[in-house]
């Protein structure tokens, strides 16, 4: 486990997740092993959604690539390159072509192995500032490489009412129970403030959407999202690809405000 600390701000990060963010004493991340999710945060790279309906296949310029749910980069470890007091860099390097085994087989899927056409690299960055946990996620690979991004952080709830505050409307907690499992967006938004015993400010910038998802009562998963996958029928998923021009820089801040 590797511990990032600045004035009363203490960070848990375990084989790069986010196990932990507490701000005088008071934890603003869902604990694994309590209900509602057995993780803490995830990445959804390089698809959001699922694909069973599609066969597992994604269409891609090299031809198909075969996918599970949320993509494969959670399916594999990352390596720790750096850690000081107060931030920490992991990264995971993927070659193309590689069979990754899938961890949901034979459980909760029918696929094996994954696949993916294209090499890439992921970096994931902490860094505590005064006032907030930056996380900057730098995708690095192949030129017109396809991809979205989704960050699936999961945040503890205190209150019995919290709400999901943005800049046109508060949204409920029974709102966001209401959507199930295909979560509910927040379109073109790039910050939301969930508003529970403590309040707590989620800023973006590059992904330009959120979705909000749970099925119980005591967390909370607000999703900066690059594409929601629901907007188009599992075989269409590649209309929300974005492409590489470069190395691709997306950030999230999660501040804590009282």
């Amino acid at each position: 486990m590797t511990q990032l600390r600045l004035g009363n701000q203490i960070v848990q990060i375990t084989d790069g997740e986010l196990t932990g963010y507490k701000v005088g004493g008071h934890e603003f991340i869902h604990q694994k092993g309590s209900p509602g999710w057995g993780s803490a945060d995830t990445e959804m790279f390089p698809i959001i959604g699922p694909v069973n309906e599609a066969g597992f296949q994604v269409q891609v310029s090299k031809g198909t690539a075969i996918q599970d749910q949320h993509g494969h980069l959670r399916q594999f470890p990352y390596d720790l390159l750096a850690v000081s007091e107060t931030a920490a860099i992991f990264k995971k390097e993927y070659r193309a072509g590689t069979p990754i085994k899938n961890s949901k087989y034979p459980g909760k899927s029918t696929q094996e192995w994954l696949v993916w056409p294209y090499s890439f690299g992921f970096e994931k960055r902490f860094q505590l500032h005064g006032d907030a946990l930056e996380i900057t996620f730098t995708i690095s690979g192949e030129r017109d490489m396809p991809f979205m991004l989704g960050y699936h952080p999961a945040f503890k709830l205190h209150a019995k009412d919290p709400t999901i505050v943005t800049k046109e409307k508060t949204i409920t907690l029974d709102e966001v129970l209401a959507v199930g499992s295909r979560a509910l967006l927040v379109a073109d938004h790039d910050e939301l403030t969930l508003e529970d015993k403590k309040r707590v400010t989620i800023k973006t910038e590059g992904f330009g959407h959120f979705m909000c998802w749970t099925e119980v009562r005591n967390m909370v998963c607000i999703e900066p999202i690059t594409f929601y996958p629901y907007a188009v029928e599992q075989r269409d998923l590649h209309e929300g690809f974005q492409y590489l021009k470069g190395d691709q820089v997306l950030k999230v801040w999660i501040k804590p405000n009282g």
